[in-house]
């Protein structure tokens, strides 16, 4: 799908769509549980689809109706037969990381598929982690994925800063075990609010984790306990396309969002208030206003999936320089996502310099507008959407249907606030 923005303000008041990242793992922990659970979630995106099939093709049922979907437990967690489960996790890299220690904890043989970059995203040093443990994996390099035998409790380790969702994926899968484990994670530690996301849903479900230093000590023989009904946190990561809208445009208030949340990307307050942009917040809405912004420098390891969105807002600021450091996780999302922004903002006449982990973009610069691919990287899209707020004139994105994986209504979300996006074309 090929759409077109006029330049202009969005301006007004929206509720924000439920958390991807909570949704996965709250629909990972239900089916895991002892009993049905109900997920107040307002969103369902192509990533969720994703998880809910491959825990329904585990045994779970999973049943969506109007902003609710429920979950019935995988079926008295009984080790699968020899015959191997498909799983197709579509783009989803949560969905695999996740799944692939449960499936081998839960003694079934999987066969791990998908689509777009997830056959490329890497998974090294967690499979070679389940391979110490009793795993036996297809040959590194291929596609699908296939797992035989049962995962074993002991001592884990994994470095820090390659994917919080191998951590995750473990976290989720070593309480099911027969006996104790403790998993150690090496600093430096990146993406360490997805970790505290993960501990957040397993202690809601009854799942003790001791952490002590930079080990995770963990109970085997635990069983996830359902509270009955459990409300997806509002998404931070996807209300800062329009906070940042609202920041270089006119203002902008988002309900449903907690700011006491674990979600990292909340930090999008924070970054908006250091370059200069007007933020309030109350107990559930945010209000983003324009002010005169200032390049800042900022360390992504935490945070990156903001910074294609935190780069617009870095190309519209009136002086300084901004400067993403520790950004070289970001090759390896949907998009080699450095690359992706460098070439998006170029598109536009904004200049900007890349390494191999750190993007600089000067400041006072003029963004023409123009025509951008999407990458298929649904951030990316968004990220150019809210370039258009800035722009002299229109922006034009290629293959915009990408938002399906996380943000299926986010155009209708910007008419809703009167941005203007024309459709030249619905082919995907």
């Amino acid at each position: 799908m090929i759409v077109r923005l006029q330049n202009g303000s969005v301006t007004g008041e929206i509720s924000a769509i439920s958390s991807k990242s909570d949704a996965h793992r709250l629909l990972l922990a239900a089916a895991l549980a002892d009993r049905e659970t109900e997920l107040v979630c307002n969103i369902l995106s192509d990533d969720i689809r994703a998880t809910a099939r491959c825990l329904q093709a585990l045994g779970a049922g999973v049943t969506f109706s109007a902003g609710r979907i429920a979950v019935r437990p995988i079926e008295s967690l009984r080790p699968g037969a020899a015959q191997p489960v498909t799983l197709d996790c579509g783009e989803s890299g949560s969905t695999l990381r996740f799944l692939l220690p449960v499936v081998s904890a839960l003694q079934k043989n999987g066969v791990f598929t998908g689509g777009g970059r997830l056959p490329e995203r890497p998974i090294t040093q967690l499979r070679e982690a389940m391979e110490a443990h009793g795993v036996r994996f297809s040959a590194p390099g291929t596609f699908p994925i296939h797992t035989t035998g049962a995962l074993l409790p002991g001592a884990y380790t994994l470095p820090g800063n390659v994917s919080s969702q191998y951590i995750t994926g473990l976290l989720f899968a070593l309480p099911l075990l027969s006996g104790d484990s403790v998993l150690r994670v090496l600093p430096p530690v990146e993406s360490a609010p997805y970790i505290e996301m993960t501990l957040a849903t397993l202690r809601r479900f009854g799942v003790c984790v001791e952490k002590q230093g930079d080990a995770y000590h963990i109970p085997g023989n635990q069983c996830y306990r359902s509270p009955g009904r459990v409300a997806v946190e509002g998404d931070w990561s996807n209300a800062a396309f329009f906070l940042v809208a609202g920041a270089l445009g006119a203002p902008v208030t988002i309900t449903g969002l907690h700011t006491r949340s674990p979600q990292g990307d909340k930090a999008i307050l924070d970054l908006l208030r250091r370059m200069g942009a007007a933020v309030e917040t109350s107990q559930n809405a945010v209000r983003v206003s324009p002010g005169r912004l200032s390049g800042i420098v900022q360390d992504m390891a935490d945070i990156p999936d903001l910074a294609p969105v935190f780069a617009v807002a870095a190309a519209c600021a009136e002086t300084g320089v901004t400067r993403l450091e520790n950004a070289g996780r970001l090759r390896l999302k949907e998009s080699d996502r450095l690359a992706a922004i460098a070439e998006m903002l170029q598109s536009f006449g904004v200049s900007c310099t890349q390494t191999t982990d750190t993007l600089t973009i000067p400041g006072g610069q003029t963004v023409l507008g123009g025509q951008t691919s999407g990458f298929h990287d649904h951030r990316m899209v968004m990220a150019a959407a809210v370039a258009s707020v800035c722009a002299k004139g229109p922006v034009t994105i290629e293959g915009a249907e990408a938002v399906e994986k996380s943000y299926p209504h986010f155009f209708e979300d910007w008419k809703h606030l009167g941005g203007n996006v024309d459709v030249l074309d619905f082919s995907r």
